[in-house]
């Protein structure tokens, strides 16, 4: 049987879908957030795209800094199929700094079903979806799948990444590690086969497009987060997962966390499940996260919204954080919770927190914090201040929200013995939390909307951190300090945040301590949009491509925050690093570095650091950067120096797929990343990606593989790097125990 033409008769919405972005990633993982109005309604002022079409001052100086020569960029697709990435122009590119060493390779087409990396480089899986994981998981067979099976596998649609040193208090990974990741959301089209063993059956016997309970079950079992050992020979060499250990762990919708915190134990928190409002089932929509000084995973909560059916006590707040009148996923026919009836309506307010799980503490529950606010968190990145406090930054992912930042009220304990991670995992219990409000520092006269540059020769200012709760008290007139934590959309708006287009992943260099904020995009940026002027930081609401005015801004930016001393100061200068988009269209801008030598850019989502202090930017939703929609992909930019700005490609995912997750390890010659989604649009019966097992049509399918795509947790290193040479793209990550 075949699914009926009404499979999909909600996600097929092309009117809102950029660029290669899929209409069924919109639906399924932000619930169409583009499609609807952005639920910010405050007249707090945008923070636009900026910087525009003409070549600053900066950009002048920054072509003459530049050293002059010419080197031969070539590119090496490896995996299968075997194909080579087209070649760069010879001088294009004039050399890279320090770090790990490659050269750039060639934007692929959106087309294109392969990971490509720079030549040098191999890449294998380290872990699928539906790799087994733990005791009683059986060989993955996506033509039979359970809701058990599932919860004892690896999830789907995996986000956030890292490998940390196997034992607690080790700097540096060594032959044993710990792989954590988010699972962050499904795609049943591509998930299960059309029998009425996963779908609804007309009258008729025929396949409907709805899930049944089985399915839906397992989508649950899928959702959530992972921890697996890891081996390799040495560094620098391949790791494998171990299929059986200790530390393996799958966190799913039915595992108990704790809820800590100010607004923990409160009325706001409270169902008939969990009358105490300390305990409650699952997290879910997992997107970014961050690894904190004292070893544990930070991860973030992001568009929960989806999952529930509006029914809350506060209907404000339901329309501020986008609670729909009905679910994407339809939970609620299986758990009431999810449709917010008597005694469930605050489970929303359950969910859309920061999450902390420590990986080497299997027995541990994962925490949820209430006192670092609730909303779309893409993540959330943890630095020490002078004093030993934690600092945390954190971005809101929607069109027109705001940037975090949390202190905490104790200090960091040194050193790895119990006591001292038992203290450190309390941090992020109890402290500060602000939001940021951006200032330009030119005349409103020379910001005429045009993009053209201010005297100063620059987009840039000043900013403060507005206070939402000190010492323990609500600093938002007529909010308990409850309602500002559970609510904290509705406090933003009240103390006056500067709006921001997605700011998605906040990262800090390890070497200046400056924070880095990427802004994905935002579409419903327009002309005329009736909420304010143009000001210095929004002085763009559209570019000029192909002879054509496209509104909106489609490619996103990055900012760049210095902190006025320690990073608990509440105050801060900003500029623009990047202004992503094809280089040859006005309005962008690469921090003044030549737009003639760097990698065309857009979208960028999330962020990472390398030991050197270079910024590498992997990117979601990449639209048109040169004409035809590319392949999202991850890419180094150097953050200081001459090389300041210099966009250069490392790598391109598979068709469909984002990339997410970033972890760059120079000293190794290592990177991961997760490949997300690949094959978004097709079918399990067709299937438009094969990633990673690639089985050729008509061809055998080995135990524990699949002709489909397959998210999957994926290591590039040198060619070198591996003893018995291999780059099929197959790897060890296939279930098997290197054991």
């Amino acid at each position: 049987m075949t699914i009926a033409p009404e499979h999909r008769p909600l996600l097929t919405v092309h009117t809102h879908a950029r660029g290669k972005r899929s209409p069924v990633t919109c639906r399924l993982k932000c619930n169409d957030a583009c499609l609807h109005p952005a639920p910010n309604e405050s007249a707090n002022e945008y923070f636009k795209d900026v910087v525009s079409s003409v070549l600053s001052r900066r950009a002048m100086l920054g072509s003459l800094a530049v050293a002059a020569g010419a080197v031969v960029i070539g590119a090496q697709a490896v995996g299968a199929p075997t194909a080579a990435a087209a070649t760069l122009p010879e001088g294009r590119f004039p050399g890279h700094g320090r770090g790990l060493a490659f050269g750039a390779i060639e934007p692929q087409h959106v087309d294109v079903d392969q990971l490509v990396v720079p030549e040098g480089y191999t890449w294998d899986p380290i872990i699928r979806w539906g790799d087994p994981i733990l005791p009683g998981a059986r060989t993955f067979d996506p033509n039979n799948q359970s809701p058990e099976q599932q919860a004892k596998q690896f999830g789907y649609n995996c986000d956030y990444l890292d490998i940390l040193p196997f034992d607690a208090g080790d700097e540096h990974r060594g032959t044993r590690g710990l792989l954590v990741s988010n699972l962050e959301y499904t795609n049943a089209s591509i998930m299960f086969p059309a029998t009425e063993k996963y779908w609804e059956t007309d009258a008729a016997g025929n396949v409907t497009g709805t899930k049944n309970a089985y399915a839906r079950a397992i989508e649950r079992a899928a959702h959530g987060m992972a921890v697996v050992e890891v081996r390799r020979q040495a560094p620098g060499k391949p790791w494998s997962y171990q299929r059986i250990s200790p530390v393996n762990r799958r966190i799913h919708m039915d595992t108990e966390f704790v809820l800590d915190g100010p607004a923990a134990g409160t009325d706001l928190l409270k169902t008939a499940a969990d009358p105490t409002g300390t305990r409650v089932l699952g997290t879910m929509n997992n997107c970014a996260g961050g690894t904190t000084p004292w070893g544990t995973v930070l991860s973030g909560e992001e568009n929960f919204n989806g999952y529930f059916a509006a029914a809350g006590v506060n209907k404000t707040a339901d329309a501020r954080y986008g609670i729909p009148a009905s679910s994407g996923y339809g939970w609620e026919a299986d758990e009431p919770r999810f449709g917010g009836g008597a005694g469930y309506e605050n489970e929303a307010n359950r969910f859309g927190w920061i999450v902390e799980l420590d990986p080497h503490d299997p027995s541990a529950p994962p925490v949820k914090h209430t006192a670092m606010g609730r909303f779309k968190h893409e993540g959330a990145n943890v630095t020490l201040s002078r004093r030993g406090h934690a600092v945390a930054y954190m971005g809101d992912d929607q069109a027109f929200d705001y940037v975090y930042k949390f202190v905490s009220k104790d200090r960091v304990a040194k050193g790895s013995s119990r006591w001292a991670r038992a203290h450190n995992k309390t941090l992020l219990s109890e402290g500060d939390l602000y939001v940021a409000k951006f200032t330009g520092d030119s005349p409103a006269a020379e910001i005429d909307g045009s993009g053209a540059l201010p005297s100063d020769g620059a987009f840039d200012g000043t900013g403060e951190w507005l206070p939402l709760v000190l010492d323990g008290v609500s600093q938002v007139a007529g909010m308990s300090v409850e309602e500002v934590l559970v609510y904290t959309r509705l406090a933003a708006d009240t103390v006056g945040a500067t709006k921001m287009d997605r700011p998605e992943d906040v990262e800090i260099s390890p070497v200046t301590g400056r924070i880095y904020v990427a802004c994905t995009n935002n579409s419903g940026r327009t002309p005329g949009n009736g909420r304010e002027g143009v000001t210095e930081p929004n002085p763009r609401d559209h570019k000029v491509q192909g002879g054509a005015t496209v509104n909106g801004n489609r490619d996103g930016h990055v900012v760049e925050i210095i902190p006025t001393g320690d990073q608990t100061s509440t105050s801060f200068t900003w500029n623009l690093l990047l202004v992503a988009g094809d280089p040859a269209v006005d309005g962008t801008y690469f921090a003044g570095y030549p737009k003639d030598r760097v990698s065309p850019i857009s979208c960028p989502d999330n962020l990472a650091f390398d030991a050197e202090g270079n910024l590498w930017i992997s990117t979601d939703g990449q639209p048109s950067s040169s004409g035809i929609a590319k392949c999202d992909g991850l890419f180094k930019v150097p953050v200081a120096g001459r090389e300041r700005g210099h966009v250069q490609q490392f790598l391109s995912v598979p068709a469909g797929a984002e990339t997410c997750g970033p972890v760059i390890d120079s000293r190794d010659g290592m990177v991961y990343v997760n490949v997300q989604h690949p094959g978004e649009d097709g079918t399990f019966d067709a299937p438009q990606s094969l990633f990673p097992d690639y089985i050729a049509a008509g061809a055998p399918v080995e135990a524990g593989d699949f002709r489909g795509p397959r998210p999957t947790v994926v290591q590039v290193y040198r060619d070198g790097g591996r003893g018995n040479g291999h780059g099929n793209g197959r790897g060890n990550g296939n279930g098997r125990s290197d054991r």
